[in-house]
């Protein structure tokens, strides 16, 4: 025998549009039964007149960017020795390649000694001095001798800090022998190989931050005057769309293509560096315009119309002239005003005059005018 399933077991959606179809069965029977003559009209469902900012918007072709991508360079010349992969990930720091450091270090050496010659011969010139400016003092010795003892402490000085310089030098090209990230990323392209021997100011490799990505767009100059920094846009790329803010706005335009830069930043996108990407700019100065919803529009060959819904729920042919469309909306120009009601749903076989029963969640946010 077959056991009976609780109707407290029954998914709680299902009991919701349950009682939702029973309320609305129960309620259409009221009507029915307080005006018989409203069933019989057509159903229709109904959307507002609204007044909101607009304007007309362009998408410009454009590209997802780092704002960090770089070829990196080399400071020093030497043979390479090691050379990160394709597609390494590479934090700021990490090693990108090596060079052969066993030259610098040789000098490194000498250059050593060289300083502590330099420095020895410093002090002394510097202990000469200060006996020739003792035995001075007593007048027995010359001013000509003084000054050539002041001399040699001087060019002994010099010839220190020069030696030093170089051997800084020689330190520093060892520590550029090895090719640090300045900045973290990928390894995306790799200029020479293991064996090769690198030039001063060669690159290496092609170091791209993935994690610090943004959208770049070209426009026409006619465009600048409406695209301002922090500007809220969408990007899309094959239907997927994501809201972004604008960073900034090259404000040079290519006296040759007419067109200036926009760079978009996003929250956490999707996409890679390199896809081919869209974005909305406004091409008009916003506006304030009446707009109805997209569809209760109705587009003919010689006229367009909507279908007004008067307070006594009669319907009303309105010719009106439409302009900027957007997502959901229309702009039109034409006798409406703001919380007209018009027909959105059912108004396919509606004539003039018919009355008509509404159902739907629009309500009126104005004064309808009387039918």
């Amino acid at each position: 025998m077959s056991s009976a399933v609780p109707w407290r077991s029954l998914d709680v959606r299902g009991a919701v549009l349950l009682s939702g179809i029973a309320a609305a069965v129960l309620a259409s029977a009221h009507a029915a039964a307080a005006d018989p003559a409203a069933a019989e009209r057509p159903v229709v469902e109904v959307g507002t007149v609204s007044v909101r900012a607009v304007s007309v918007d362009t998408w410009i072709p454009g590209s997802i960017v780092s704002r960090a991508d770089a070829r990196i360079a080399s400071v020093i010349a030497g043979q390479v020795m090691w050379i990160a992969d394709v597609g390494t990930l590479v934090r700021q720091g990490d090693p990108i390649a090596r060079l052969d450091d066993t030259l610098p270090r040789l000098r490194l050496e000498d250059l050593r000694a060289q300083v502590a010659r330099a420095r020895a011969q410093h002090e002394v010139s510097s202990s000469q001095l200060e006996r020739f400016n003792r035995l001075a003092a007593t007048q027995a010795l010359s001013a000509s001798q003084l000054e050539d003892a002041r001399a040699q402490r001087d060019m002994a000085s010099d010839d220190l800090a020069r030696a030093e310089a170089q051997l800084h030098q020689s330190e520093y090209e060892i520590r550029q022998s090895v090719i640090r990230a300045p900045f973290p990323g990928v390894v995306t392209e790799r200029f020479i190989q293991r064996g090769e021997y690198l030039q001063v100011g060669a690159a290496t490799a092609r170091l791209v931050n993935t994690g610090d990505i943004e959208a770049r767009a070209t426009a026409a100059l006619d465009l600048a005057a409406n695209v301002h920094p922090g500007q809220t846009v969408t990007v899309r790329d094959h239907g997927i769309e994501q809201s972004g803010r604008v960073r900034t706005v090259v404000p040079v335009g290519d006296d040759r293509s007419r067109q200036f830069e926009v760079r978009v930043t996003l929250v956490n996108p999707q996409w890679l560096v390199g896809t081919p990407i869209e974005v909305d700019l406004p091409s008009t100065t916003a506006r304030t315009a009446v707009t109805v919803p997209r569809d209760a529009l109705v587009i003919r060959q010689n006229h367009s119309y909507v279908l007004r819904v008067t307070r006594a729920n009669t319907v009303e042919q309105l010719d009106v002239t439409p302009g900027a469309g957007m997502a959901d909306s229309v702009e039109v120009s034409g006798p409406l005003a703001p919380g007209d009601r018009l027909v959105i749903r059912g108004g396919e076989r509606l004539a003039a005059g018919q009355a008509v029963r509404v159902v739907g969640p629009a309500r009126r946010t104005a004064q309808d005018h009387p039918g």
